[in-house]
């Protein structure tokens, strides 16, 4: 008898359990399908209107007050100026940092508290970052919103991305691979140089791409740092003042409020902006699967 009921118990459970996680698939189903419905919508009329002004009087223009002659070619080579300096910087930092903490430095206390705050380094707002950089770039130093102190306030943001992506890659290689190496007389250098950044070259890279997207997206860090949208000439150095196209995306969408033509321009800028955002992806993807080995 007692086991009969604690038979139409587990049952009775089973039931409960398939009719939750039913529920919860259609929950989640649900939110998946207007999260890509909403998106979908916005994406067709960021094209519809974007399209018809783009153009190469658009993309190799200068800023204008007039919509009608306004390009982003300053905004473009700001961008690329940009990542001129974030690109080394973030790269050089992050990847260094990382096999420092990974394969040199000792465990302890201080280790883990060093990881924990580089972890949530990832997390902290990017406006933050913005502070920073203002206070200790265009201030302290008084470099002014130049394409340097914006360079170098972008590398801060996404160091920590690129720093964690680039751990997790290194604990993938197997340690066998290691172990062979300085057993076959490597030393540890010999090691990483030769086995371990190899083997962990797909992942890194691929992490490094996908934080550089981030920082060619980000807006409030270069808002607070004050790098403006005017009519400046084409950026030429690192210490000439620049513009980039998220920020002409900015501003072009408040001016939208006046001029009804700036809402199309800065449509057509997000298209010029995704192009370059899917290339980077596009890039990781062809980069991780022509380099990942199978150990």
């Amino acid at each position: 008898m007692a086991t009969h009921m604690t038979s139409e118990r587990i049952q009775k459970r089973m039931k409960r359990r398939v009719a939750l996680n039913k529920g919860l698939s259609g929950v989640f189903l649900l939110a998946t399908t207007f999260g890509v419905f909403v998106l979908g919508v916005l994406f067709y009329q960021i094209i519809t209107e974007g399209i018809p002004y783009i153009n190469l009087d658009f993309l190799t223009g200068k800023l204008s007050t007039n919509a009608e002659r306004a390009g982003i070619m300053g905004a473009i080579l700001g961008t690329l100026w940009l990542m001129a300096v974030v690109i080394p910087v973030t790269i050089i930092l992050g990847v260094g940092t990382a096999i420092y903490n990974e394969l040199y430095a000792k465990q302890g206390k201080l280790q883990t508290i060093i990881q924990t705050n580089i972890a949530n380094l990832s997390g902290v707002p990017s406006i933050v970052y913005g502070i920073l950089g203002m206070t200790i770039f265009a201030n302290l130093l008084n470099l002014g919103s130049v394409v340097l102190a914006g360079g170098l306030t972008m590398s801060l943001l996404v160091l920590p991305i690129v720093i964690v992506s680039s751990q997790e890659a290194l604990r993938a290689v197997p340690s066998y691979l290691s172990e062979a190496s300085i057993g076959l007389g490597a030393t540890k250098w010999q090691t990483i140089k030769n086995i371990i950044l190899p083997a962990a070259l797909p992942g890194i890279l691929t992490g490094s791409i996908l934080a550089l997207s981030r920082a060619i997206g980000e807006t409030a860090p270069l808002v607070v740092l004050g790098i403006p949208a005017l009519l400046l000439p084409f950026p030429g150095g690192l210490f000439d003042r620049f513009t980039v196209l998220p920020m002409q995306i900015y501003y072009w969408t408040l001016d939208a409020s006046l001029v009804e033509e700036y809402q199309f321009l800065a449509s057509a800028t997000i298209i010029v902006l995704l192009v370059m955002l899917f290339i980077l992806n596009g890039t990781a993807i062809v980069i991780r699967n022509k380099f990942q080995r199978r150990y």
